[in-house]
Formats: C-alpha cells, sequence, structure tokens
C-alpha cells in the first residue's frame, strides 16, 4: 500500500528523514534505513537542509525506492526556477517516486556557501499549484505535456508554535486549495501549543504529523528557543537534557514521551533524528509505534 493509500484509509502513520551525504558515498544512509525498514510509511530526503551543499535529494530518493522504500521527495524552491523546478518533477515521476514535499527553503545564507544566489522564483503554494498543472497534463504555461503526466501524493509543512499563529493557518488554507494533502509540522515540544494549534485548524479536515526532532543536549534546545521562529522547548525539558548523564538515553525519552502524549491529537508523527538515524528504531520501541 503507497503512501496515499494509507493517508486514505486513515491508519496512524509514521514517518522518518535521512540527509544525503555531503559526498558520492550513500551505503550508511542505505545501511541506516534498513534499520527502520517495515516500521515506517514513508522516508523524508532533505533538499540540501539549512541550505548545506549536499547529495541531491532526488538520487537518494532513486536509490530508496529501488531497494524497495516508500521515499517522500523533498523539493525547495531556493535553487531552482520554474523551469528547473518542473524539470526535477518530472524526473522524479520518471524515476518511479510517488510522494512529494514541497517546501520554499531556508535562504542560503545560513548554510555553507552564504554567497549564493537564491532563486525563489516561486513558493511553497506555487510549487504546489505547479505540480497540479503537471499532474493535469500541462506546464506551468499550459503547453501540453507529451508522454504522460506525474502523480503525486502532495505534502507541504506548517509550523504549529508560530506566534502570530494566523498567517500560518492562511497558508495551510492555500496550500490545501493547491493540492496538499498532508502536512508535516516543524519540531513540537509543548503539547499545549500543538493542541492549540489543533483546535484552530480542524476545520480543515487534513493529515498532520507533528514532527518530533531529537533533542542532543541543553546547548541544542537553548539555541532553537532563540533562533528558530516557532520552536519552544520548555524549561523542564531543557533541565532534564542537562542532568542527564546518558544525552542519547534521554532524548529518546523524551521523544517517545512526547509521541505518547500527541498520538491520540493527531494523524502522524514525523521524526526527524538529524543526524542520529541509528537511534530512530529506539524511539519507535519506546513510543511503542
Amino acid at each position: 500500500m503507497g503512501f496515499k493509500e494509507k493517508i486514505s484509509s486513515q491508519e496512524f502513520l509514521v514517518t522518518s528523514e535521512v540527509g544525503p551525504p555531503k559526498g558520492i558515498h550513500p551505503e550508511q544512509l542505505l545501511e541506516d534505513a534498513e534499520l527502520i525498514r517495515g516500521r515506517v510509511d514513508g522516508i523524508n530526503v532533505t533538499d540540501l537542509q539549512s541550505s548545506v551543499m549536499r547529495l541531491g535529494s532526488l538520487a537518494v530518493c532513486s536509490l530508496l525506492k529501488q531497494k524497495g522504500f516508500q521515499p517522500i521527495y523533498q523539493l525547495t524552491c531556493r535553487d531552482r526556477n520554474r523551469l528547473a523546478l518542473q524539470s526535477d518533477i518530472l524526473s522524479a515521476a520518471a524515476l518511479g517516486i510517488e510522494n512529494i514535499l514541497a517546501l520554499t527553503g531556508d535562504h542560503t545564507t545560513s548554510g555553507d556557501h552564504p554567497q549564493a544566489k537564491p532563486v525563489f522564483d516561486l513558493d511553497s503554494v506555487q510549487l504546489l499549484q505547479v505540480i497540479g498543472k503537471l499532474e493535469s497534463g500541462t506546464d506551468m504555461n499550459g503547453n501540453k505535456l507529451e508522454g504522460g503526466s506525474p502523480k503525486f501524493c502532495k505534502g507541504a509543512v506548517v509550523n504549529p508554535g508560530a506566534d502570530p499563529l494566523e498567517p500560518q493557518i492562511i497558508k495551510m488554507e492555500k496550500k490545501i486549495a493547491a493540492g496538499a494533502e498532508f502536512f508535516q509540522t516543524q519540531a513540537v515540544y509543548d503539547v499545549k501549543l500543538f493542541e492549540n494549534f489543533l483546535n484552530k485548524t480542524k476545520h480543515l479536515k487534513t493529515t498532520i504529523l507533528a514532527g518530533i526532532v531529537l533533542l542532543k543536549s541543553a546547548g541544542m534546545a537553548k539555541f532553537m528557543n532563540k533562533n528558530v521562529a516557532g520552536i519552544f522547548v520548555p524549561d523542564n525539558l531543557i533541565k532534564e537534557m542537562e542532568a542527564a548523564k546518558d544525552k542519547q538515553a534521554q532524548s529518546v525519552e523524551i521523544a517517545a514521551r512526547l509521541i505518547k502524549e500527541l498520538r491520540p491529537m493527531c494523524q502522524g508523527i514525523h521524526i526527524m533524528p538529524i543526524g542520529w538515524d541509528k537511534v530512530v528504531p529506539r524511539v519507535l520501541d519506546a513510543s511503542g509505534l
């Protein structure tokens, strides 16, 4: 059963995420993916995450597909104009990739090539609209496709901790109108904040996967609180990480606790290990997923 069919069946969804290497050898990534085979419904492949130059998302998605996984192709508007975006969408479909996550993308100044010129020809809402146009058989300018049209399960992202929240909800509505079938959220550490977000978006009748980012240290938590908009790590979690002798074990315990609290509220969980890919099975075990 594909990811789109699982959404339709309304079963609880679990997705994880991998980041391509900064080089040409994906063997370690593929080994880590084997650890969660049969335990997740989809694996996101990040697209130059944090604007750091890496092996491409499309290539890694193709390799995962060949291995029998359900890759979710992350595609950002930061690095491509509308020609390249449409071409990569068609390329993904030609390689058998069925799931796509439309993102605007982090600015290049946040990455390892801050002098790079960002593109941002389109934004994530427009990208979803373009995917829909291609699915209907024409390109963005209305020119007819020859040789078949792509079909995707289309996703988007949302930040449930944004303040103010209303612009996020308005953008969600636009993304749904443009064809988004599921949403993966920014990291959730405050369950009450997430519950407030769900209460304000229940009219949208969409599939929401709560984002879980594994805390690596108290310093990481403090950094996110200070520098990442819409993320709030409560003081009690920071103190737990400060006091922990085994940071990784404590991170797993916190993630599992959050998942157990969030599970009754939403349609799925999206785990973002940020380099701790081998830890994901422990999180799944501890949370009962």
